[in-house]
């Protein structure tokens, strides 16, 4: 594969080679799979599994360490009602708030992941991103998630963006030779097509990703069936080229548990067993997590507790 990315006229005719996105076919298997039925102990499985795959986020300009405090605290202990309940994969927060998360959570496995590269616009240069991502690295994260510049991109720009891709990867390594793993997201809101997204999916995976992520959650249109089918799809046949495994993020838009399901559904019958793993699938998400601990006690219990008996984020 270095031939593919040895030049931009290359690495154009690469991504422009891929197979078309037949929208029809894509949305129509992804609504399908949308319909399938999970209930009793299958459901109660997939409910602890799609709590321990969150990325329990807080990304508001009015944030405070309290805040952070707190989300971390939910984030090792979900339920404090049932000790049972698993912790989530990770809290999601801004740089300035890593030092903070990584004291709350530490000696724990919940990770921390920052945001950075001028998230969610992605507009500054790359130097100020690199630096954004070793403040980060350096106070503690252990995930970055990236955003690509999506309109270098959707001018046909790919090889700026792929070595934008590579040297935030290269900002993720530690003094120590350990590195965060880089989610790198592509705002698939913004790209217009499904082709689009196809192509910024094996560029990301093509420069380095560990993860690759819809959404921002800052854009009207966020994490979708049919634009994480078409990524899931993308992860697949990247790992039978190449061998390389990598992760898939929905994130933005995704609030119930029914809507999670769906997700796990997509992921169970598009990649497999493999990927149902938070190594390898999270959901980006805030107030997701209050809809599956709800769920999580009517199961329990048998009665619908309602929100006033879970913590507002």
């Amino acid at each position: 594969m270095a031939d593919v990315t040895a030049s931009d006229g290359a690495l154009r005719r690469f991504l422009h080679g891929l197979p078309g996105v037949d929208p029809v076919g894509l949305e129509g298997r992804a609504a399908a799979l949308g319909t399938r039925s999970i209930k009793t102990t299958a459901k109660a499985y997939a409910i602890d599994l799609a709590i321990s795959m969150i990325d329990l986020t807080t990304l508001e300009g009015a944030d405070t360490p309290g805040k952070v405090r707190a989300l971390c605290a939910k984030a090792l202990n979900p339920d404090p009602t049932d000790r049972g309940t698993p912790r989530t994969a990770a809290v999601c927060v801004y740089p300035d708030m890593v030092a903070t998360a990584a004291e709350a959570v530490r000696g724990s496995d919940v990770k921390v992941a920052s945001v950075a590269t001028a998230f969610p616009a992605g507009r500054a240069a790359l130097p100020v991103k690199l630096a954004d991502t070793k403040d980060a690295v350096a106070a503690g994260a252990h995930e970055i998630d990236m955003v690509i510049d999506r309109g270098a991109f959707l001018a046909g720009g790919y090889l700026k963006v792929f070595e934008e891709i590579k040297a935030v990867k290269e900002a993720c390594r530690r003094e120590d030779g350990t590195a965060a793993r880089l989610k790198v997201i592509f705002e698939t809101g913004e790209l217009s097509t499904y082709d689009n997204i196809r192509r910024a999916s094996w560029l990301g995976m093509l420069a380095g990703a560990d993860f690759i992520k819809t959404s921002t959650g800052k854009v009207a249109v966020n994490a979708t069936p049919a634009n994480t089918l078409l990524m899931l799809e993308a992860v697949r046949d990247f790992r039978a080229l190449t061998g390389v495994q990598v992760g898939v993020k929905p994130a933005g838009g995704i609030r119930t548990t029914k809507d999670a399901l769906k997700f796990l559904v997509l992921v169970n019958e598009t990649v497999g067993e493999e990927w149902l793993t938070n190594e390898w699938f999270r959901f980006g998400a805030s107030s997701l997590l209050n809809d599956l601990l709800m769920q999580r006690q009517k199961l329990s219990t048998g009665r619908y507790s309602g929100p006033d008996y879970v913590t507002v984020d």
